[in-house]
């Protein structure tokens, strides 16, 4: 199909190509031979007037203009894939739609987990695929690769709306027979005790716990450092090490492990829990659907 001159499947192509910088990866991508990649190429640098991407040493680099042209490429792409989700009302119960979907494994256990329980009667053809969070996270929201992200506001990007789903309280949790949670918890031994943290990402950005603690100037020792906040209590069990947890994932945890909670010993911020979607999602009535399921689950007496 042609609009103003350009044949649309260009922007595909063009998409591919700065995702890759390089013709032959970005033929791989779309299942094109490198000639066909290479043709494409051509034509959308006949039409943009601009070489695009220049060849320096063994490597692909985008010009200021193709750099300029992305976001406006990909917002393009976003809104079509919208276009083609709503063609049709969003009817639930007979619906093959699956849902990509950025959230942590606290997420996971505390909100999706009883969700899809829920959703195998509402919804039995809806599917998700889940995401583990990082710092290119909010790129696949931009990108349209993903659709939702739940994560607090910190951790979002400023481009694209948000909503929100439910607050949460941290408590302090450890093993049920460790000596330091055997009375209320003072700052001090809190402080003093040792701890796990969870670091997310390839680049170990801290949760929202050590990241309010270090702002407040109180700095825990921690002994064990994971990238899952599911593998916390495996790791508290038998110890007296304590760890900062939701309170939803604590209650959970403490139906399956021996452990215990107490409150924080010190006033600690409240976490937002946010989902984010791109802003040319927002008349997509299946992620409208989705958000509000979320939120009748986040919401649920029996699962808060």
């Amino acid at each position: 199909m042609r609009f103003r001159g350009l044949d649309l499947n260009l922007l595909a192509v063009f998409e591919g190509l700065m995702q890759t910088h390089s013709v032959s990866g970005a033929a791989r991508q779309m299942h094109l031979s490198q000639p066909a990649m290479s043709a494409a190429l051509s034509r959308l640098r006949d039409y943009f007037g601009d070489p695009l991407l220049v060849t320096h040493g063994k490597r692909m680099y985008p010009t200021a203009f193709a750099e300029s042209l992305a976001p406006l490429v990909r917002e393009c792409l976003g809104g079509i894939e919208t276009l083609l989700a709503t063609s049709a009302s969003f009817d639930p119960a007979t619906s093959q739609r699956t849902f990509k979907v950025i959230a942590s494994d606290y997420v996971i256990t505390a909100l999706v987990a009883p969700l899809m329980a829920d959703l195998s009667t509402l919804a039995p053809g809806v599917r998700l695929q889940l995401i583990s969070p990082d710092q290119h996270s909010p790129e696949l929201i931009g990108d349209g690769k993903a659709d939702l992200m739940i994560s607090p506001r910190e951790f979002l990007s400023a481009d694209h709306p948000t909503e929100l789903l439910f607050e949460e309280e941290h408590v302090v949790v450890g093993w049920k027979d460790s000596p330091l949670l055997q009375a209320s918890l003072d700052e001090a031994s809190f402080l003093g005790a040792g701890h796990v943290g969870v670091a997310i990402g390839s680049r170990s950005n801290i949760a929202f716990a050590d990241r309010h603690l270090a702002l407040m100037g109180k700095h825990r020792r921690i002994e064990i450092s994971t990238s899952s906040f599911t593998t916390v209590p495996w790791l508290l069990v038998g110890t007296q090490r304590l760890a900062v947890m939701h309170e939803r994932l604590a209650r959970a945890a403490m139906r399956l492990f021996p452990l215990t909670s107490v409150p924080m010993p010190f006033a600690f911020p409240v976490m937002q829990e946010l989902v984010q979607f791109h802003q040319t999602r927002a008349a997509d009535e299946g992620l409208f659907w989705l958000r509000e399921q979320l939120r009748r689950m986040a919401n649920d007496p029996q699962n808060g």
